[in-house]
Parts: C-alpha cells; structure tokens; sequence
C-alpha cells in the first residue's frame, strides 16, 4: 500500500519547512534511509532520509514551495500502484474515511493550480485566483498571469488603465532569504532600538583570534549586565542563565546565526575551534536545526567591510547584538603624543524596551576593556 510521507516536526517551535530539493523524482525506486529531501527551515538546510522503500509515486510539494508540519510531501509505493484519487480533487464524502493525498492537510478549498506566493501575490493586488487562466506547466497561475490580470482591472483616477510592469526579472523568495525578511522585517516592526558605539584599540590584540575573544569578552560582560542576556516576553522580562552567542555569518545565500554554546565558561582555545567549525558549517549548508536556536545574544562582524559605523538589527527575540566595525591605522593621542593605533568602533545595538542607555553603554565599554586586556596580555 502506497506510504504517505508527511513533514515532520524537526524542532520545537517549527510549523512549517520549505522544500529546497528533491534528491529523488518520480518514478525513482529509492529504499530505506536513502536520501529523499532537502527541507530549509530556521536558516538551515536538513537531509531527510526515506523511511520506506519503493517507488516514488508522487511528489505533491515541489521545490521552493513551503508546507506546514504534517503535510504530505510524496507518496512512496510499488511500482505501477495506483493512487486512490488525484491529487487536487476534492474528496468526496464517504461512509468511512478515504486516505487523503495531499499538499497541505485537510480538504482543499480552491481548485485554482498556483503557488503560496504567486496567491499571496493575487491577494495583495486584488486578483480573484479563480478568474485568472493559468499559463503555467498543467494550467498553474504564474506571477506574469497575476500582473496581467492586475493591470486589466486596475484604472487611475482619471479612468485609464494602468498596467502593471512586468519588466526585469523576478525570483520568488526563497531559502535563507525569505528567512531572513521575516525575521529583519519582524526584528524592525517590533524592536525599538537604539545603538551607541564606541572606539577600541586592537593595536596589541591577536587578529587571528579575534572572534574568539570578542565572545569570550561579551559572554563574561553579559554576567554583569544580564538586561541584555535577556528575553523581552509580553509584559515580563526573561532573563536567562546561559550565555549562548549567536555568531552572524555571512554564507553566498545569505546571513546565518550558528550558535556557540556556553561563551561564558569554554576556553580560548574551544571557542576558537566551535567558531570555526561552524563557520565552516554555515557556509557548506551544513548546520544542524539545534546549532542555530535559542542564542541569548549575538555578535557580528562584517570584517574588512564593516565600515566605520554599521547598526545591525537585533536577531529576535533577543534585546542586545554587538557589533565590531573596520579596523585599522588612526591617528590618536597617547600620553600628549599623535600616534598610530590599529583602531575599530565596537557598538552596542539594544532594544530600549529592556535596556537603559547607561547601562548599554556601560556593557559595550566593559567589553572594550576586556578585549584591550586581552591584548595587553598576549
């Protein structure tokens, strides 16, 4: 009997995946614990295997397309075995229940072929899905479709048509990116922040250990400002014992958090080693679903590019994120003299709501201090 396979709950918290890629097609025979589905979810990418052998049946999720948690992704058979009914008909009713074969659970309400972003789009622009001919593969409502039904039915003020420019190209938002504009665009509605910034000599500091460090530092500062190792939760403030840093890396698909656990009390030399190890992990696509929840706070750097002075958005839910800008030769004044220093800005960005403006002023400089300190050491 043909095996439905539905998305599994990868995490806590998770509610829906997106499908990156299928590493099988229809028609495939494939057996257990082979490699079935690439699933994009919190920033990362996770490998599932497939929990039965046979033949691929039906792939009901294509690639790029999101499906909440128990949503059947692709029916797995025998070969030549036949599926109870369409995929996009309506069930219909029964004396006892018939195995339903479907992208998102429960009955279908709209017989319209289109995409979640293509509807979203339909929504947005006022185009009623059901009245539009779909050009796409077996009649599917493209983007190009919704903007030429748009401009149809879209007239100015003065009762002309206005069309819609369908000019350039267009790529749905996809992977890490269309993560990354919920969490910035939900990180900049709801966050009242504000960033103070302040200078630090790197002169006598390590460059190659440079990260390391500066968690380390962070992680021992946020014991004597917990404000910003906190949680903002309706109307309490959460403040948590554990100083597990986020560490934004920059990937070819965009910006990851991996997480490093533990800042507060690992070595030099393990922080050094987790850091990198991530890193490494981030960029090959590699990080596992628990290595990028549940930071306390986070830590960027956009190295060489960093510019002077950059304000980075708070990675929600937390209230705090430092920063550290460009470094390099400035003139300063040491002991009445003009000297050349190797100098960089370090920021604090806080949410406002948590965090008093002293208090993050004080924990950027407290970590200016140990990171200074730290060099003086070595």
């Amino acid at each position: 009997m043909a095996y439905e396979f539905k998305l599994p709950d990868l995490g806590e918290g998770l509610t829906e995946g997106e499908v990156a890629r299928w590493l099988v097609a229809e028609g495939d025979e494939i057996a257990e614990d082979d490699p079935l589905v690439e699933i994009q979810t919190d920033k990362t990418t996770v490998e599932i295997p497939s929990p039965s052998s046979g033949t691929v049946l039906r792939i009901l999720v294509p690639e790029g397309q999101v499906a909440p948690v128990g949503a059947v992704l692709v029916v797995i058979g025998d070969e030549g075995e036949q599926l109870l009914r369409p995929v996009d008909a309506t069930p219909a009713a029964a004396a006892r229940p018939v195995p339903v074969v479907a992208a998102v659970p429960g009955p279908p309400v709209v017989a319209v072929r289109a995409t979640p972003f293509v509807r979203r789009m339909a929504q947005q622009l006022g185009v009623d899905l059901a009245s539009v001919t779909g050009t796409g593969p077996g009649g599917r409502v493209t983007e190009r479709d919704i903007y030429e039904a748009a401009a149809s039915v879209r007239a100015a003020p003065d009762g002309t048509s206005v069309a819609a420019s369908a000019d350039g190209r267009r790529e749905p938002l996809r992977g890490i990116r269309r993560l990354i504009v919920e969490q910035v665009t939900r990180s900049h509605a709801e966050i009242p922040a504000v960033t103070y910034v302040e200078e630090c000599d790197f002169t006598d500091l390590e460059r190659s250990v440079l990260v390391p460090l500066v968690l380390q530092a962070t992680a021992l500062a946020l014991r004597d400002f917990p404000e910003l190792n906190a949680r903002f939760d309706g109307d309490e403030i959460v403040y948590l014992d554990r100083y597990d840093l986020g560490l934004a890396v920059q990937t070819d698909d965009g910006l990851v958090v991996p997480v490093v656990r533990g800042c507060d009390t690992a070595s030099l030399d393990e922080l050094t080693a987790e850091a990198a190890r991530l890193a490494d992990a981030a960029r090959a696509g590699t990080l596992r679903p628990e290595e990028v929840r549940d930071s306390t706070f986070t830590v960027t750097s956009a190295g060489k590019l960093g510019g002077l002075v950059v304000t980075p958005l708070i990675n929600h839910p937390e209230v705090g994120i430092l920063g550290i800008h460009r470094i390099g030769p400035r003139p300063v004044v040491r002991d009445g003299a003009v000297v050349v220093r190797e100098m960089g800005n370090v920021s604090v960005t806080f949410d406002h709501r948590v965090v008093d403006g002293a208090r993050a002023a004080a924990f950027c400089l407290d970590v200016i201090r140990r990171l200074e300190e730290a060099g003086t050491a070595t």
